[in-house]
């Protein structure tokens, strides 16, 4: 496994704040349900890479930069919420996202002289590298900033932003359209240099009055918080980074591909032994019976949640249980349904159990077969928020047996589109969810070439990452 080079360094070139346009009005945001699962968890950091051969840093700094910052501003005018920071006043039951006039963003800019060519190396590599580019999130027991952001230019090479978001203010899709609305003004400043007008594709509905709460979810989320400190006299909004610090020592960070051949022999091979295995309460239920096809999303979750298992058994003890966590995006499932662009959380997280034996022979039959159902379940109706309401119960007893269980989840999708976010330099070399790091997690995003693949993201063990890389390609090579 290569490692990062020990004498590599950043050099900080300027620290600023970027203030949506003096026009933008104060407002407050209140904290949904959905916001509330996330309120103490780990920002949700990504970063964006960008070839740009030759490019020097006078050319950089003189022009490249002025233009992210420019487009930045005029991007926050729709994106107030990032503007602003999670506040609790005293009177209010709840946390709200609060801008007010002077509100601005950090942005960091910094030099490295890290090799690029190193750093863009999908292959398994030392997991801490990638830490040197993503911005800090402040947080406190009455604050926290909803977004932070750094600059990273790598002379002669191109350079990276990298992008941390409070996880209580937007999921992936929102802060996805961030990303794309900020490279799309940045793309075409001389046309939107005065107004920042979005396509209506990127305008983003900040309206939270839309999101009904069905039965006291919200209650038992702000409960859970206040639960985990009962010595705490008064609620916090510090994000806990005791249990979500950056586990990158003695791992590795890797990209695997799922190219399309690949996915379509997953899909082959399940659908041809479906009928083989049959779940104890199956039954004769019609709407489990064989499928036609399978997403996307089932064939990749399934094989890499095999390949995860069979390493972690051959690098560690026995576990007792293997779990995979994925959220489903509830816009289009609430009743009524909302809109596509509503800004904010909007997405459920849903879990998924089974014995480590059952993904050994024929594992990713199963594991397709058992998402493949747990999707359809989710689907019918009230699916979606099934169970929301004793959600952190169950996270808290995931994590109180964690040295028994091998829990692997889900980050990103194939739909987010992190590819387009062309700033007028290319598209991006590589896009990485880099707080995968934080927990065990797989990031998914749509392979770069747009060939209808998928890029898997992991931060592992040396020695399971080791296993994983092995089986990722034998597992392949097996179903020929």
């Amino acid at each position: 496994m290569a490692s990062q080079n020990p004498n590599s360094s950043l050099k900080i070139h300027e620290l600023c704040r970027i203030a949506p346009p003096p026009s933008s009005p104060k407002s407050s945001f209140s904290l949904t349900f959905f916001d509330l699962l996330w309120l103490r968890f780990h920002p949700v950091e990504r970063l964006f890479f960008f070839s740009v051969p030759h490019l020097n840093p006078s050319s950089f700094f003189d022009s490249i930069v002025p233009k992210l910052k420019r487009s930045l501003s005029l991007t926050l005018q729709h994106f107030l919420p990032l503007a602003g920071s999670i506040v609790w006043p005293s009177d209010s039951p709840k946390p709200i996202v609060q801008y007010t006039p002077g509100d601005a963003v950090s942005l960091t800019i910094v030099v490295s002289d890290s090799d690029f060519n190193h750093v863009l190396n999908k292959s398994p590599r030392d997991a801490s590298q990638s830490r040197a580019f993503v911005p800090m999130l402040d947080s406190s027991d009455t604050f926290a900033s909803a977004i932070s952001l750094q600059i990273t230019l790598f002379p002669n090479d191109g350079f990276c932003i990298g992008i941390s978001v409070h996880h209580a203010c937007s999921d992936g899709k929102s802060s996805s359209m961030f990303m794309k609305a900020w490279a799309y003004l940045c793309r075409t400043e001389a046309e939107n240099e005065s107004s920042g007008l979005l396509p209506q594709e990127l305008q983003p509905s900040l309206d939270r009055e839309v999101i009904v709460d069905p039965c006291g979810i919200e209650g038992a989320y702000i409960k859970g918080w206040s639960g985990l400190d009962p010595t705490q006299k008064k609620p916090s909004l510090k994000i806990l980074s005791d249990m979500f610090s950056p586990k990158v020592e003695d791992s590795a960070r890797a990209t695997f591909e799922l190219k399309r051949g690949d996915l379509d022999k997953i899909k082959e091979r399940v659908l041809q032994k479906w009928e083989n295995h049959k779940e104890k309460d199956e039954g004769e239920d019609s709407s489990f019976s064989k499928p036609q096809t399978l997403s996307t999303f089932v064939l990749t979750a399934a094989y890499v949640w095999i390949c995860f298992a069979k390493a972690k058994e051959r690098t560690e003890q026995k576990k007792t249980k293997v779990f995979l966590g994925f959220v489903v995006d509830c816009r289009t499932r609430l009743d009524p349904p909302i809109s596509e662009n509503y800004f904010g959380n909007c997405v459920m997280s849903h879990m998924i159990e089974t014995q480590p034996e059952d993904l050994t022979e024929d594992g990713v039959v199963i594991a397709a077969k058992k998402i493949h159902r747990k999707i359809r379940k989710i689907q019918k109706e009230k699916g979606a928020l099934d169970g929301a309401e004793t959600l952190f119960s169950k996270f808290s007893d995931l994590l109180t047996e964690e040295n028994q269980l091998a829990v692997i989840g889900v980050a990103g999708s194939t739909r987010f589109g992190v590819y387009q976010a062309d700033f007028g330099w290319g598209r991006p070399e590589k896009v990485e969810i880099t707080s995968v790091d934080r927990g065990t997690t797989m990031a998914m995003a749509e392979s770069k070439d747009g060939n209808g693949g998928v890029e898997v993201g992991l931060v592992l063990k040396n020695q399971v990452m080791h296993q994983f890389a092995s089986l990722f390609r034998t597992e392949i090579e097996s179903l020929q």
